[in-house]
């Protein structure tokens, strides 16, 4: 594995993560501004993020569709694995902030 495919796995993981933490935690704060439980708010935006974060991780999905077309169709296994490992980096990263969240507000305690 290259350093670029590296670089780009270790960009889209990071990227998942800041759309599932700075999504929920500036929809707490407008969440408080409004007079909702800004916790709650928290914790049930940073699951609806998800498959945003992961759509924007990988720039949008026909670029990763394609590349798994490519790679099933034409026989092209280098972009199918490259692809496989960047949606994986990309929900890793959506996992972990979602994770982080849950952790942080304790709701699902309650």
């Amino acid at each position: 594995m290259n350093r670029e495919v590296l670089a780009t796995l270790i960009t889209n993981y990071f990227v998942a993560f800041g759309v599932v933490m700075g999504g929920a935690i500036v929809g707490g704060i407008g969440a408080f501004l409004i007079g909702k439980p800004p916790l709650h708010t928290i914790y049930e935006l940073s699951n609806s993020l998800k498959i945003w974060a992961l759509v924007a991780a990988i720039g949008g999905t026909f670029d990763a569709i394609t590349s798994l077309e490519r790679g099933i169709l034409n026989g092209l296994h280098g972009d199918l694995f490259k692809t496989l490992l960047m949606i994986f980096a990309a929900m890793s990263g959506a996992h972990t902030g979602t994770s982080l969240i849950t952790w942080l507000t304790q709701e699902h305690l309650n």
